[in-house]
């Protein structure tokens, strides 16, 4: 793969100024079933086969988990259309030879690894648009380069016995992180860092310390991260001690999703909190906790699971819908469930009424249901346009697994964006309907079950609009 073709993924905070520059001029809209796929500046697709290089020498205590590790990574590179190379031969990091990979992963290296003419090629490679992958020990190397500790986010201070912990997934949006729930229950060696990467990094998931024995990190633990680093992309992991950890499907996809992210394959904001000021501020509207503000107009509705923090549909056909405000020009962002062949959506310019079909009649539904018709499928403003299937398809997480809208709302325009990758470019010319209104979520009938989470709007300012 070529320099030039290597390049980091955009951040959210970014797109969101390439969004916000369209509300001035909107895009033409995609004809039903017959958009192009986003450019995305050149970037690739997850569809995209690409190529991994597997690091695990060791100049200090070796982990017996590193053989199954490779193992497990040249499993899901066979399942997810990239190859592994593994090697503990610290001579291949070479300008040349590094070129070759999207990705080079540090699995649960130790101490000094490489020598300076080899630092000198892996700093190169990362300035070039090259990903990083630590894995457990990743964080116990390289104690005196001072670029490489930058690059981990955090090196290793300490640890107490293996033992379970609860780990806070902050983060829902990133691939290595989108499919857990807001807790996650697991087993490991847990690792205290010398510093807090947050300061620098995007932390994807901490730990909960009072959980368990031995954290020393003052309540605020980080224990995944993500940052973009010196013209590159970087992921770490403190999982992955135990040969066991490789076995969970949870651990895997974890695993699997900070790969493809560092290898530039998925889109993901790993911006640090605060670090974008030209970011719109979201509000919360549903959090988990509460239903204030919602109002159900027909049968059925939703159920509200506090400790899960979701809404799942029960019976219908019916509209649970924000009537505390309407919004006309913003960015609204929801996590979304489908449980088998079911069938919900997102309605955008709902009225307030006791009446769901006034909705279906004066604004317009964002579908989820992706066994239907392009134009009534997940994606597509349902029955005016389709999505780009195949950018939509790309971009969908399996059934079952959580996905990411983001609805952006501008006068007339509407993008809609499936886990950050661009899929409908919508404009209404119905002089009977609008995108400004109430936000509304369907129950769609006794056979459907939908899930929503974090549902969050931003108003649109002037501000946002500019380049």
């Amino acid at each position: 793969m070529s320099d030039t073709t290597r390049t980091t993924r955009l951040r959210r905070a970014g797109f969101l100024l390439v969004g916000g520059a369209l509300c001035a001029t909107a895009l033409p809209a995609m004809s039903a079933g017959a958009a192009e796929a986003p450019d995305r500046a050149g970037q690739e697709t997850a569809a995209d086969p690409f190529d991994v290089l597997v690091f695990s020498k060791t100049a200090g205590f070796r982990h017996d988990s590193i053989e199954t590790g490779i193992e497990t990574i040249t499993e899901l590179g066979e399942a997810n259309d990239f190859t592994v190379t593994a090697t503990e031969d610290s001579a291949l990091f070479t300008e040349e030879n590094l070129a070759q990979y999207e990705a080079v992963v540090f699995l649960s290296t130790t101490g000094d690894v490489l020598d300076d003419a080899q630092q000198t090629a892996f700093e190169g490679y990362i300035n070039n648009g090259g990903g990083y992958v630590g894995v457990h020990a990743a964080a116990d190397t390289e104690y005196d380069w001072e670029w490489y500790d930058g690059l981990a986010g955090a090196l290793f201070d300490s640890h107490p016995q293996i033992q379970q912990a609860t780990v806070n997934v902050e983060d829902h949006d990133h691939p290595a992180t989108a499919h857990l729930g807001d807790t996650w229950e697991r087993t490991d060696e847990w690792y205290n860092y010398r510093t807090n990467p947050r300061e620098t990094a995007r932390v994807l998931a901490s730990l909960d310390e009072s959980s368990y024995e031995g954290g020393n990190m003052e309540g605020d633990h980080p224990i995944a991260w993500c940052k973009e680093y010196d013209g590159g992309l970087a992921f770490y992991t403190g999982g992955g001690h135990t040969i066991e950890s490789f076995a969970e499907e949870d651990f895997r996809q974890h695993l699997l999703g900070g790969i493809q992210y560092a290898a530039g394959q998925t889109d993901a904001d790993c911006s640090v909190e605060g670090e974008n000021p030209e970011e719109p501020e979201y509000t919360s509207i549903f959090d988990g906790t509460s239903t204030e503000g919602w109002t159900q107009a027909g049968p059925g509705g939703f159920e509200l699971d506090a400790e899960e923090g979701t809404l799942t549909s029960v019976g219908g056909m019916g509209l649970f819908y924000y009537e505390a405000e309407a919004y006309e020009n913003f960015s609204l962002l929801l996590d979304w469930r489908q449980i088998g062949d079911s069938n919900s959506g997102i309605f955008l310019g709902s009225p307030v009424s006791d009446d769901p079909w006034d909705a279906v009649d004066q604004g317009y539904e964002i579908q989820i249901d992706d066994t239907d018709v392009p134009e009534r499928t997940t994606g597509s403003v349902y029955t005016f346009q389709s999505a780009d299937i195949e950018a939509r398809d790309a971009a969908l997480n399996p059934n079952g697994e959580w996905n990411t809208y983001e609805l952006r709302v501008e006068g007339d325009h509407l993008q809609i964006f499936l886990n950050d990758v661009l899929i409908n470019d919508f404009t209404s010319t119905e002089e009977n309907r609008s995108l400004a209104g109430h936000i509304g979520l369907q129950n769609h009938g006794d056979e459907d079950t939908v899930q929503f989470r974090d549902v969050r709007v931003a108003e649109l300012t002037a501000t946002d609009c500019q380049h």
